[in-house]
């Protein structure tokens, strides 16, 4: 198994372990004073799919309130299993958090496991510093600290 494979595997299972310190921290809305809430988790459906067939990332609203605003943007990622990044992009994300978009599997895209990233852009989505970095002028609040390893589906790419 080629080590970035490996990495992958082990990038999603720390993400997984991060979403549970997340959810054991409390998910509670984001006003001054209150932590910071995490993003909501997304899917990918299909889980697999062939080069020209479409895919969709989504993911609903949070539990909580993490006020993204009215403009706010998910970036996804999409890499084959040779890591060549295949989509590359931004989308219109609701104020919390919820978010559908629908690509169609470029037909360069090597065949294989593939993964797919989604996360709030430029946003500290992460919030591990123990302070609210999305509500302006919030109180400085204690916080368990989470991994930032990037949240990663997997997308089985056939021929």
């Amino acid at each position: 198994m080629a080590s970035y494979q490996k990495c992958w595997r082990f990038a999603a299972i720390a993400w997984a372990g991060a979403m549970v310190v997340g959810a054991a921290a409390g998910c509670a809305s984001s006003s001054a004073g209150e932590p910071p809430c995490f993003p909501p988790p997304y899917s990918v459906e299909p889980s697999e799919a062939r080069p020209g067939e479409p895919v969709t990332v989504a993911a609903p609203d949070a539990d909580c309130n993490p006020r993204y605003g009215a403009n706010a943007r998910i970036q996804i990622g999409v890499a084959d299993s040779f890591g060549a990044k295949v989509v590359s992009t931004t989308s219109a994300m609701n104020d919390g958090g919820g978010f559908s978009y629908t690509f169609v599997v470029p037909a360069r895209t090597a065949p294989g496991h593939a993964t797919v990233t989604a996360v709030p852009y430029n946003v500290d989505w992460c919030d591990d510093t123990g302070r609210n970095n999305r509500v302006a002028g919030a109180a400085v609040v204690q916080l368990q600290r989470a991994s930032c390893v990037m949240p990663v589906k997997p997308l089985t790419i056939g021929r």
